[in-house]
């Protein structure tokens, strides 16, 4: 964000970007969704910084549609999140999009070299 041209991190406050940061990235990794671990409420964050929730959801608007964020987003996924984020392992292979976790461990060796998946999956 700093990089673009006027940076609009010149507008604002540091604690309004650092809880529309904090809600963009939770907003990504299901971090409000009660069934996940860890959770919280967002309501705790706003009021944490002592903001609105109408601040922080603007805020984090903002940066979502700044740098391209949506949820599962495989660029901005915790590494918790990694196993259970499916974009992570959808690969086209012969024109067909697969679960690598799923193919022959030699297709998941060459996807692994080529920076396509973090890792070869258990079998």
């Amino acid at each position: 964000m700093c990089r673009k041209r006027p940076s609009p991190r010149v507008r604002g406050k540091a604690t309004t970007w650092a809880c529309g940061i904090i809600h963009a990235l939770g907003l990504v990794n299901f971090l409000f969704d009660a069934s996940q671990t860890p959770h919280i409420a967002a309501s705790q964050i706003w009021e944490y910084f002592g903001l609105s929730s109408s601040t922080m959801q603007a805020k984090s608007k903002q940066i979502r549609d700044l740098l391209g964020m949506y949820p599962m987003d495989t660029d901005w996924s915790t590494p918790s999140m990694v196993d259970q984020n499916p974009l992570i392992w959808m690969l086209e292979v012969n024109g067909l999009i697969i679960d690598v976790r799923h193919a022959p461990r030699e297709i998941q060796e060459a996807a692994f070299r080529q920076g396509l998946i973090p890792y070869i999956p258990e079998t």
